[in-house]
This record gives structure tokens, sequence and C-alpha cells, in this order.
């Protein structure tokens, strides 16, 4: 199943947010959190596992409704294919890999080859068998000529390091060299250089080569096996059968799933508002409220007191951000889908470093877990995951809540209230105004933006809080980057491979909206793969330490918490173990003990 969620992109959103709320966190629900930590993963359930029967989930806000691994960019469009695909390995608890299409693997000495020895008899949902040539097909695809222009957004993360990826992607070559299928079930991949993540790159998950084949890689975005269901094929244990669109989306067992056999009959997703999940979880018209947003937390109390419902709480994976918009691309570019660094177009609101430390000290943080999270969260300073050994709280700025040292900075840098307005003026004198934008789809996140305002507007900067903006054309606007955004909300659940942050900040990456191009850190996150000193571990981690101290200086977002993932699930559901990323894992194990 898919266990790279970068983008949860956009779940990344979805879990921005919060309200101003009155309550303090307390020890007690500290307590109580760790303690329903600590039997996560116990499902409870009493007697055998029983076949047959229906769970509802909830999510907020409606999948984009691209079912296709190769460009879908939302958590939500993940919880359709965290059911109905998979990959060649997965991961234990512990982050390591562990075999899952492949069931075994010998890496060569240099690493620089990898061979996977595939389970055979895997069929995909119509009947088809599963070959070593459809995991050709699926790297190939992501390293094809116009993969990028057509939206596509992992060939960075998972086939750039691959042989000939290069001259293929260019259209030089129709060869690629870079994954051979050895025989049916044996595949080799390939890299151009020592590889220190091989495991998380051969982790991508795998689209069927006879439905895809003769689709040309630009109009795999539209095509029907993409967007339909009953047409979206995969190998995993549920089918994704039936969608009303924006309001319902419908996945069946797949009985002849390779593992076993899955219990559950069906797994359906509901879209509600935020506001009325609650309620349908204690009516008992729903069963789980799980990825990407899950329980808010001002609401964990009152979850916690349904004797029906069993609550997981685990830190998230990832986090939630202010980002600065400090440079635009051109509009040629951005028709062309094109990320030049050398054509970006600085934005004069934020493309100076003391502005933006200046933010940074302006927000008072801690009130935001404390008042708003209730504690279920924790300020962070380095865009790492906190479970991996790479995250280094010590090498970077804190940006503890300081309005005067933020109002020293915006002096500094020129930016001063002259005409006794209350809001500072540009250096040459000039009205100031900074946009903060941010998405619909989750109330917390919804709640938050007035209260970044109030921070920001205390010390001096005069905000436009904008209009939100449903959460697909936020998305747009956001990717598009040609327009006139200063400041933006999102999050990010990070992808659990590997802690190399070049997917989200490197400059060329699609997904460094803030368009960040920091010459020290692109050369730190090069050198911190560069073998062979980057086969040892600590010399990662040293590399990554200096990286998250230039990325907090530089700051071209400001983290604002990692919230705990709040799980909720009705006790008749069984068979739940989330991992450190996700709810969604092994469904082929839940059942239903009514």
């Amino acid at each position: 199943m898919l266990k790279k969620k970068w983008l949860l992109f956009f779940v990344f959103m979805l879990s921005v947010g919060f309200v101003l709320a009155a309550c303090n966190e307390d020890d007690s629900s500290k307590e109580e959190g760790n303690k329903t930590q600590a039997e996560g993963g116990d499902d409870g359930a009493s007697g055998e596992p029983q076949k047959g029967g229906t769970i509802t989930g909830a999510m907020d806000t409606a999948p984009a409704g691209v079912f296709n691994p190769i460009f879908y960019e939302e958590a939500y469009e993940a919880n359709i294919l965290d059911f109905t695909h998979e990959s060649l390995v997965s991961q234990n608890k512990e982050l390591e890999f562990e075999p899952h299409l492949a069931k075994e693997w010998e890496i060569n000495e240099d690493q620089t080859e990898i061979t996977l020895k595939l389970e055979e008899g895997v069929k995909w949902h119509d009947g088809e068998e599963f070959t070593a040539d459809d995991v050709v097909f699926t790297y190939k695809a992501i390293s094809t000529h116009g993969y990028i222009e057509a939206g596509g957004i992992r060939s960075s993360e998972f086939a750039e390091r691959l042989l000939g990826y290069e001259e293929f992607s260019k259209g030089e070559t129709d060869e690629f060299e870079g994954v051979v299928a050895e025989d049916d079930y044996t595949v080799t991949f390939k890299f151009t250089e020592p590889n220190v993540t091989i495991l998380k790159d051969v982790s991508f998950s795998i689209i069927p080569e006879h439905i895809f084949g003769e689709v040309p890689i630009d109009e795999m975005p539209e095509h029907p096996a993409t967007l339909n269901p009953g047409e979206v094929i995969g190998t995993g244990p549920f089918k994704f059968t039936e969608m009303l669109e924006r309001e319902q989306y419908v996945l069946e067992k797949h009985a002849d799933y390779w593992k076993q056999e899955p219990y559950l009959d069906k797994i359906v997703w509901r879209v509600v508002d935020q506001s009325v999940m609650l309620g349908l979880l204690e009516s008992e018209e729903i069963d789980f409220i799980a990825d990407p947003s899950g329980v808010p937390a001002p609401d964990y109390e009152t979850v916690s007191g349904l004797e029906h419902v069993e609550i997981i709480e685990q830190p998230d994976f990832g986090y939630q951000l202010m980002g600065f918009k400090i440079n635009h691309r051109t509009d040629a570019d951005v028709e062309a889908g094109k990320i030049e660094p050398d054509n970006w177009v600085p934005n004069e609101d934020m493309s100076e470093q003391k502005v933006r430390q200046a933010m940074a000290y302006a927000i008072d943080r801690n009130a935001l877990v404390d008042n708003l999270l209730y504690g279920h969260g924790s300020v962070i300073n380095a865009p790492i995951a906190q479970q991996f050994w790479a995250y280094d709280e010590e090498a970077a700025t804190k940006y503890e809540f300081d309005p005067e040292k933020a109002k020293s900075l915006l002096d500094e840098a020129g930016y001063k209230d002259t005409n006794d307005d209350g809001f500072r003026e540009t250096p040459d004198g000039k009205e100031w105004v900074v946009n903060l934008n941010y998405p619909t789809g989750n109330k917390l996140r919804e709640d938050s933006a007035p209260i970044l305002e109030k921070f920001l507007e205390d010390v001096g900067i005069n905000i436009d809080l904008r209009q939100p903006k449903e959460m697909t054309a936020y998305q747009e606007e956001l990717e598009k980057d040609n327009s006139d955004w200063d400041l933006y909300l999102l999050g990010w659940s990070l992808g659990s491979g590997d802690p190399d942050p070049v997917g989200l900040w490197n400059a060329g990456a699609p997904y460094n909206y803030s368009r960040w191009n920091n010459e020290e850190s692109e050369k730190l996150l090069k050198e911190a793969v560069k073998t062979p000193e980057a086969f040892e571990q600590e010399y990662r981690a040293k590399k990554y330490s200096e990286w998250q101290s230039v990325f907090s200086e530089d700051l071209p977002a400001l983290l604002l918490y990692a919230q705990n993932k709040i799980y909720a699930h009705n006790k008749r559901l069984n068979g739940v173990n989330p991992m450190p990323y996700s709810y969604n894992n092994e469904p082929e194990n839940w059942w239903v003990s009514d």
C-alpha cells in the first residue's frame, strides 16, 4: 500500500488549523493521551475474527478525484489508494523495510543494484496476474519524458537516481536502463551511483501495465482508470467500486487478495463536515475518524467519554506550517509546467530574511499548542519527522515568542510605522500589506488564520486575511504560484521511508511552495546522500543537523507545530493496528464484531 505520502500534501493543510479555545491543557489529559497511545494497536477484540459487514469512515474534505498513485496529490485520495494499491516493500513500526509484493531481495556490494523476487500468484482486481513487467512499467512511467509536465510529482522522490533516468526523462532515448525484468517474478533496479536510500526508492506503489501500457503519459491523469470507480485497478485488499462524487466513496473486498480474503465486505468513506462528524460517531452512523485530520484536539474529552468508542493517540508523522512565498514563478514557467529557480521573481514582501524571522518571533506557538490543541501536540523547529534519527531540535533556531524582538527586527529591516496608523510601511515609505491564504475543509485550520493575523498585527504588520478557498482551488493556486501570495497555511504528512527532506525543500522540488533557493541548503542536501560517507548514519545525521540550522535561520516557513494524531473508532471494529504514519494499515485484518 502507499506508504510514502509526501502529500498529504494537503493533508497537510488539512490538519492545520485551530481555534483559540479558552481551556488549557491539563496534566490529566496528557496522561490519558499517553495511556491511550500505549494501548494503541491493541484492538481489544474478543473472540475470533468474523467475515462480513461494512464499516463507514469519515473525511471532512472530498478527494480531488485522481485515484492513480503516480498522479494523486492529496491525503484524501490516499484514503482510497491505501486500500487499493501496493508497493514491493512496506515498513514496520520501527520504520524498517520488510517484504510485501517482493518477498525477498539482494543488494550488491556497492549498493548500485537491488534485485527483488516477487510474490507469485498475486492478482490485479480484474483478475490479471501481477508480474515484474508491471514494476518496470510503473517506474518507466514516472521517469518518462512528459511525466512532470502532465502533473507528475513522484520522479524526484523515487526515480531520479535510476540509471539512465536523465536521458530517458528528456526523451533522448527510448531505452530505460533503470529497471529490468529478469523474468516474470524477478526485477532489478539499477542506480547511477551507490544509493543510501535504495529500499525507499523501490517502495513506490505499482500500477498495472495491462491497463495503462498503451496510454500516453499526458492522457493518463484523465484516463477512466485514473478517475472512475470500477476502473481503478490495483492489487490491494479492497477495490474502489462506487462513488457519489464529493459525498461517498465505496470500497469492496478483493476476494482473491494474495495474502488472505479480507474479513470486511465493504469500507465506505463519507464526506461530512467536521462540525457534525462527532455526532455521527456518537450515533454510530460512522465507525471511524482517522487520516488525515483525525479527531480535533478540542473534541478529545468528548470523544473519550463515548463508551462505544476507542481512541488511539500518537505523534503525527509530519507538521503544520505557515509558509513564506519568497519567490514566485513566471507565467511562462507555470504555463510550461517548469520549476526553474533561475527564472524565479523575488517577492519583495517576503524576500527579506529579517522580516520572516520577525514573524516567527511574533507568533506564540506554545499558546497554539496549549490553547488550541489542548496539549495534544508539540512545537517543532525542524522540518523532519520527530520519529526519525535525523531530527535535531538543538540544531535549529527556536523562535521563542518575543514580540519586542520581532519589532526590533522589523525596524532593522526598515519596516517602520511612518504615518502613525499602527501599521508599518515598507523601507521606501509605501503601504505594506501582507496577505495570508488558507483553505477550507478543516474547522481548526480555518479558525487558526485570524489568530495568526492577530499575532502579526500586534507587531505592526498589516495582514490581509483573504477569504479561504475550497481545497482544490487552493491547491491549484498554490501550485501555479505566479500570483501575489505572501503567506500560506498547509501541513505535510511526511514520507516514512527516509528523513531526506529533498522532496519538499530543495529548490527544484514541486512541493517547495515557498520557492526557496538557498545555496548552502542545496549543498548540504546533496552531501547528506553522497556516498561513501553517507553509508554511515552518523555522517548523514551531522549533515541534516547542519541543514536544519540553515533552514531555521533562513526560514522559508515557520513550523507551527506537530499535532498528535487522534484516531477514534467504534469498538465493534477490530484488528486495527495503525503505523506511526498512518491509520490505514492491513485493512484485510479489520473485522466487525456485530
